[in-house]
């Protein structure tokens, strides 16, 4: 495969991500998968959903996994239910990666991600050891099924995130780099946290944003890639020095507007497209 083929975030059923028609039509050659519902991850499903990925020669490179139960109406809320730190759903949803890594194996797919949650800042806050233990086994099952685990940034700084990693000691874990979401969650300039976690990165989404007023306390606004503060050119500019040679993977999360989020991704395409021509020569 190229260095750099684009990627869009894609779901099968009604998940985020735009669907595969939409990646077809815009002439996409890979995707990152929003893990579908439970009940339709079952082998004939995955089976069935191989074929579509070949008669479109569509290349399938992360299952990202989610839960029932997840809002990112605002910061706190976030903090509140997502990923697999918060205590009262941990078992369950640490069962659910279980599953999605299980279906994901089913597709081929070698790596699967997630938001884990916000992980304290304190590493001799409680929670923070429960969350490297649940982090820990989840790493050794997907080593079982020659699976790495893509931890998304957002919710941590740069250092956070480096501690962590080291904390959890598994060969497996590395980064999904969401610029945008450092500058969402107000964690830090996202150039500067990629120089830092680089070596980690094995998988990155296109995505945009702009500060809040207030960072970390309002959410930042996402906007399409290459119109906010994260800075297109130099993104793409800082992974080639990192040596980063995977899939770049937009994601335009208004599932509610399809027709802008289809044009605003193509709009997307054609930039990383031109930025590529620039830069890979």
């Amino acid at each position: 495969m190229e260095k750099w083929p684009i990627g869009v975030f894609a779901s099968i059923d009604a998940g985020l991500g735009v669907k595969l028609e939409v990646a077809h039509e815009l002439g996409i050659p890979t995707i990152q998968l929003h893990a579908p519902h439970q009940s339709t991850r079952t082998p004939e499903n995955a089976k069935r959903f191989l074929e579509k990925l070949g008669s479109m020669n569509i290349t399938l490179t992360v299952v990202f996994g989610g839960f029932e139960g997840e809002s990112y109406a605002d910061i706190p809320t976030v903090s509140r239910t997502v990923g697999l730190v918060p205590p009262a759903t941990r078992a369950a949803r640490t069962r659910e990666m279980h599953e999605i890594a299980d279906f994901a194996r089913l597709l081929g797919c070698d790596a699967v991600g997630l938001h884990i949650g916000f992980v304290p800042h304190d590493p001799g806050d409680p929670l923070y050891g429960d969350v490297l233990q649940v982090t820990r086994g989840l790493c050794d099952y997907l080593k079982s099924n020659g699976q790495r685990l893509h931890l998304e940034t957002g919710q941590e700084s740069a250092d956070t995130l480096l501690r962590f990693i080291g904390d959890v000691d598994r060969d497996n874990l590395f980064i999904n780099f969401d610029p945008a979401n450092m500058i969402l969650y107000g964690t830090g300039d996202p150039i500067e946290a990629l120089r830092k976690v680089g070596r980690y990165v094995r998988s990155v989404h296109c995505k945009d944003g702009k500060w809040a007023k207030n960072p970390g306390k309002e959410w930042g606004q996402e906007v399409p890639f290459g119109t906010g503060d994260v800075g297109a050119e130099t993104f793409l500019r800082t992974l080639k020095d990192l040596g980063y040679d995977g899939a770049l993977t937009i994601e335009r999360e208004i599932p509610q507007e399809p027709e802008r989020q289809k044009a605003e991704i193509g709009q997307a395409v054609r930039l990383i497209n031109e930025l590529k021509s620039k830069i890979l020569v």
